[in-house]
């Protein structure tokens, strides 16, 4: 069965993810910008409520650009190290989402190696950053010597489908050592064909709907919706992975 993780940021997500049949999700703030590293309460709350799902915490200091100076890894570093000295539930597992670039768009190894030397044995997902690398098969052959665990990926295009061929070819140069996992515009309309053209073992996507707020008073911060995880566009993805396995 395909590994399906979401991308949430709202903690209400962790539950609707988890009951409807997802495997991980990947935690972040802020996804209006890309996504930012999430508090420390917000990892703390999400593992607590995590019961068989696993979870990935994005690292990632400011929004903008991914190539970071020494202050920035610093933080990001630090980050990581009170995240895996949290409490977490027997089962489920915690891992990190990071990337870092030099201005060129080429893996920034020292910064890659620092990040993953601070996870430990945690297992480490390099996100879209990946995608601006200027050669994305040598990009990958580096992530691999870094000890990077996965690659989160369109294969280069705006969304996965597009980048279908690409995505093929990456986990067929993969070879199991590494994780091809694609993400960008992954549907529950998309997701078996991707899957069946591409070979990748796992998908990754953001299930959102808009809920009305909580607030009677509207004001320039609440527009009056906001988004949440969808727990019906979850299982569905969930379910056409299914088919697929049958």
């Amino acid at each position: 069965m395909t590994v399906v993780e979401i991308c949430l940021d709202d903690l209400a997500g962790v539950r609707r993810a988890e009951a409807a049949g997802a495997d991980r999700i990947e935690l972040c703030s802020a996804l209006a910008t890309g996504g930012l590293t999430p508090s420390i309460g917000t990892v703390a709350a999400a593992l607590g409520l995590a019961r068989r799902i696993g979870v990935n915490v994005l690292i990632r200091q400011r929004p903008g650009d991914f190539v970071f100076d020494d202050d920035e890894l610093a933080a990001m570093v630090a980050d990581i190290r009170a995240f895996r000295a949290l409490d977490r539930p027997e089962g489920v597992a915690l891992g990190f989402v990071v990337g870092a670039l030099h201005p060129d768009g080429t893996v920034d190894a020292d910064a890659t190696r620092a990040l993953v030397r601070a996870c430990g044995d945690e297992p480490v997902t390099f996100h879209k950053a990946f995608d601006q690398t200027p050669d994305r098969a040598a990009a990958l052959e580096e992530l691999i010597a870094l000890g990077v665990s996965r690659v989160l990926t369109s294969g280069g295009a705006t969304t996965a489908p597009d980048g279908v061929a690409e995505l093929a070819a990456l986990v067929a140069q993969a070879a199991d050592r590494i994780t091809v996992l694609a993400g960008g515009g992954v549907r529950p309309t998309n997701v078996a064909h991707l899957v069946q053209r591409s070979g990748v073992s796992e998908v990754h996507l953001r299930a959102v709907e808009q809920a009305p707020s909580a607030s009677l008073v509207l004001s320039g911060y609440d527009s009056g919706m906001r988004d949440v995880t969808s727990s019906t566009i979850v299982a569905a993805v969930v379910d056409a992975l299914r088919e697929v396995a049958a």
